[in-house]
């Protein structure tokens, strides 16, 4: 008895002693800055210039697109702008930037590099080649025919008194938000997930070596660990503009739709999480502490998974719903929208498995429910189920509510 008496005050001294010296190893807390604003003998080490330039490169053809809907659409126009030839853009520093959409387009390491997450260069191919066909598709709707069941033209949206003018192909398909929307998720939101917050490339032969003993790139002030972040930070925030005067902030492409998730009140917490997310995570990897940094890449990948799958039930609900005006066609924009983000699920990636929360498979099979039929969105009496299926199967998969998402707007 006397033994075991003592034998078990020696495991509490023993388990104090541990617990102890866990507390006096655990890294100090990390300096979580408020804004995104990181810092190297006082100069800024931030850049995501690049990602920027191409986040306007893709402003710059939908509204080219936009522009030209009633005047007719050049593809060629649209390659050399894909592909950043031929000083295509009106901004000189696009032209100059060295930047291009096509190269990263479905081009992830994960992905594209090391084929995970069922990944091919036969998909890639077939992705840029999709993004190819909406610019012919564009020009072949604005040559001045009327949108109609089987004819690719224009549609002037009369409860705007015609301001709203939109091209739709043969199949109802509105090629500009194929391809923005298909962009962001096939060029910005793979970049983002599967590439620059992907470990495997962090942490690529001596880049996390180098970033522990702060190797900076030459002739830069960063480490390239702390620049890769940087450019998955860049991807969703790098063309926001909040000092624009007045006083009315611009945001583009998945900060803009962040910003429409967050205004619900089922979804409040998503833009501060993948705000503070991106902060924590540069914090951790400034103080060399990489399981925050990887507990942060988790929280991003979830939290930026979720946008386009509320915004694509939501485009499903509101395109059902206007359904009976004009013959189908002042849904179709919305059901457009859809298509889009229901793209860009394939590029998302959930935590612990290196694959997308919908394979490819499951979106092109979601993708051609959608335009099945004859005459693809103009088969109007169909598409009310297949909205709601779909929807229900995208909601199921994330957790939320059909009636949740579709309330966001």
């Amino acid at each position: 008895m006397q033994y075991r008496n003592i034998f078990l005050a020696s495991m509490a001294v023993l388990a104090l002693t541990a617990t102890s010296c866990s507390t006096d190893d655990a890294p100090a807390e990390l300096a979580v800055p408020t804004a995104y604003s990181f810092n190297r003998n006082a100069t800024t080490s931030v850049d995501f210039s690049g990602q920027k330039s191409r986040l306007l490169m893709l402003d710059a053809m939908g509204e080219y697109i936009k522009v030209n809907a009633t005047i007719g659409v050049n593809d060629t126009k649209l390659v050399a702008m894909y592909s950043n030839t031929g000083s295509p853009f009106s901004a000189s520093d696009l032209n100059a930037s060295g930047k291009q959409l096509f190269d990263k387009t479905a081009s992830s390491t994960d992905y594209f590099s090391l084929n995970l997450g069922g990944g091919s260069s036969v998909e890639q191919q077939a992705v840029r080649n999709l993004f190819s066909a909406t610019f012919v598709d564009a020009k072949n709707a604005s040559q001045g025919a009327t949108a109609a069941a089987g004819v690719a033209g224009l549609y002037l949206d009369v409860s705007t008194s015609g301001t709203s003018k939109r091209l739709f192909a043969a199949n109802g398909l509105e090629p500009q938000q194929v391809l923005l929307k298909g962009m962001m998720g096939a060029c910005f939101m793979d970049q983002i997930v599967n590439n620059y917050l992907s470990v495997n490339k962090l942490d690529a032969v001596t880049t996390k070596a180098d970033n522990t003993n702060k190797v900076l790139v030459s002739g830069k002030n960063y480490t390239e660990m702390e620049h890769n972040w940087d450019e998955a930070y860049g991807y969703i925030y790098g063309a926001d503009d909040l000092t624009t005067t007045p006083s009315t902030p611009v945001y583009k492409f998945w900060s803009s739709y962040i910003n429409q998730v967050n205004a619900d009140v089922d979804f409040n917490t998503v833009s501060a999480d993948i705000n503070l997310a991106f902060r924590k995570g540069r914090a951790a990897i400034t103080a060399n502490d990489y399981a925050t940094r990887d507990a942060q890449i988790n929280i991003i990948k979830t939290k930026i998974a979720l946008i386009p799958a509320v915004r694509a039930v939501f485009y499903l609900q509101e395109g059902k719903g206007k359904l009976t005006v004009d013959g189908g066609a002042k849904a179709f924009h919305a059901l457009s929208e859809a298509y889009g983000f229901i793209m860009s699920l394939r590029y998302t990636n959930k935590p612990g498995t290196n694959n997308p929360y919908f394979s490819k498979s499951e979106v092109d099979t979601m993708l051609a429910s959608l335009t099945s039929g004859t005459n693809g969105l103009w088969d109007i009496n169909t598409l009310p189920a297949k909205c709601d299926a779909i929807s229900i199967q995208i909601a199921t998969k994330f957790g939320f509510t059909v009636t949740q998402a579709a309330t966001v707007n």
